[in-house]
């Protein structure tokens, strides 16, 4: 099953539980259950969302988007991350008004509706198990399994109620949704501005980058290093690599070895611009391997 389709079959099961959550809570009187509704509600909005950037993203580059159309997904995973970080507000709104008036609570409503509902998200999340490559479809997992743990608190707070009237049981377990939910959502946000940001990608040390770079015979120095993501997990990597005077066919030859070897790092998309002269002292990164063959690194 693509991924297409897995977020379609997603959405539809959050529609159901989202309609079935928001009379069960309205009937029976349980903030936790209407907590748990608005997290769907923010599911639905970020699994359609996803669906639609998924879509787009599958679009080959052209003249408008040379690098293709990844970062839509991105931008889908910020307004879901955003999302999130609302409902959390909201609910911790919500909470703090409950625990100093407790409302009296329809337990054995709210506990057949939370069941359901933990029935149902459990589902959704083993259909978005797969995927997390791609940080479109992590996010609108993360929303799911943020209520799927949402649904095992309210039925907890249920079964409290239902059993032993403890009435706070129903704004305890909603103010632990929220925490939930702004957890994942921060998650979200911070993985997709990191990319956004062009910082370098997690897992890669430059340091690292550099001197296997100048372990590549031929190889007398490197500079105007820059080391990015074009999408979450398609790091990319731009270099001036300094090399002696010599036919372009063995210059290429060192090309293509440096490239071997950022493959094995996990990088694919390289830029390398062969130079015969000492780098500048004005770029941002500069090392240059010695006659003893150390490094000599300059921040220039």
């Amino acid at each position: 099953m693509n991924n297409e389709r897995r977020l379609l079959w997603a959405l539809i099961i959050s529609l159901v539980i989202l309609i079935g959550e928001v009379i069960g809570g309205l009937i029976s009187n349980s903030l936790a259950l209407l907590s748990d509704a608005g997290h769907v509600l923010t599911d639905a909005f970020a699994i359609a969302l996803s669906l639609l950037a998924a879509v787009v993203s599958r679009r080959p580059s052209d003249y408008r988007a040379t690098y293709g159309y990844q970062r839509i997904g991105l931008l889908a995973a910020i307004i879901n991350g955003l999302s999130l970080l609302a409902v959390a507000g909201y609910i911790f709104y919500e909470s703090y008004h409950r625990f100093l008036s407790p409302p009296e609570i329809k337990a054995s409503l709210m506990l057949t509706v939370a069941i359901a509902g933990l029935i149902g998200n459990g589902i959704m999340a083993l259909i978005l198990s797969r995927g997390h490559h791609d940080l479109n479809i992590k996010s609108a997992w993360l929303h799911i399994m943020g209520d799927l743990l949402a649904s095992v608190g309210v039925v907890i707070a249920g079964v409290v109620i239902y059993y032993t009237g403890f009435r706070y049981a129903d704004p305890i377990a909603s103010f632990i949704v929220g925490l939930l939910v702004l957890a994942g959502g921060i998650r979200v946000v911070r993985d997709a501005l990191w990319v956004f940001l062009e910082l370098v990608p997690s897992g890669f040390d430059v340091q690292e980058i550099t001197k296997t770079i100048l372990d590549v015979p031929g190889v007398q120095g490197v500079h105007d290093i820059h080391l990015w993501s074009i999408s979450h997990g398609r790091p990319a990597f731009s270099a001036h690599i300094w090399v002696s005077d010599q036919r372009l066919s063995e210059a290429d030859e060192i090309r293509k070895e440096i490239e071997r070897r950022l493959t094995e790092m996990g990088i694919v998309h390289t830029v390398l611009q062969l130079e015969c002269a000492e780098c500048e002292q004005n770029g941002l990164y500069c090392q240059i391997k010695s006659e003893d063959e150390g490094y000599h690194h300059h921040h220039c």
